[in-house]
């Protein structure tokens, strides 16, 4: 080591060696939201990713780092409530272009929108058949339950029999 301490020093430590003066402030800079990180991270909601993964590929463009987890929801807060809608306003936003230019009259925009209608149809009969009550497990019999109503019709039916015998030999001459 040696003993010329250069002119970017402004002091020594207490083991002798020099200290600079930092430019700037301590830490990682505050991370920079931009609307190209925002519309992605409506994007990537709307494909059903989870708050991990959608960290993972956002990137702060001053560190060239991914962000964290909570960094992503302190910034993007507004599009990570609104993770519900996402798929639904990307799905309106493909449908109104297609019909635009369905009704400009360009075929094969009207065929496509005539396929993405049947797929629509479908979607909202599968939401209708999920939201009809299903059969509850109370309502269900169980093993013992079938076996006593089986019991108490085999005996009802070996009465009746039993009766029918009982009237044929009764109707008899000896």
């Amino acid at each position: 080591m040696t003993d010329e301490i250069s002119d970017d020093a402004f002091a020594l430590n207490l083991f002798g060696e020099p200290v600079y003066a930092r430019a700037g402030k301590r830490g990682r800079p505050r991370f920079e939201r931009t609307d190209e990180n925002a519309r992605k991270v409506s994007m990537l909601l709307a494909c059903g990713w989870s708050n991990d993964r959608i960290a993972k590929v956002i990137v702060d463009p001053r560190t060239g780092l991914a962000i964290s987890v909570p960094t992503l929801k302190r910034y993007f807060r507004a599009e990570l409530i609104e993770r519900d809608a996402a798929r639904d306003r990307l799905e309106a936003r493909r449908l109104m272009r297609i019909w635009e230019q369905a009704d400009k009259g360009n075929v094969g925009a009207e065929r496509v929108l005539a396929q993405l209608l049947d797929r629509q149809d479908r979607m909202e009969i599968e939401r209708k058949l999920s939201e009809r009550p299903k059969q509850h497990a109370a309502d269900k019999l169980g093993k013992k339950q079938i076996d006593k109503l089986r019991a108490r019709d085999a005996e009802a039916d070996l009465m009746a029999e039993l009766e029918n015998e009982a009237g044929q030999y009764a109707a008899r001459p000896n």
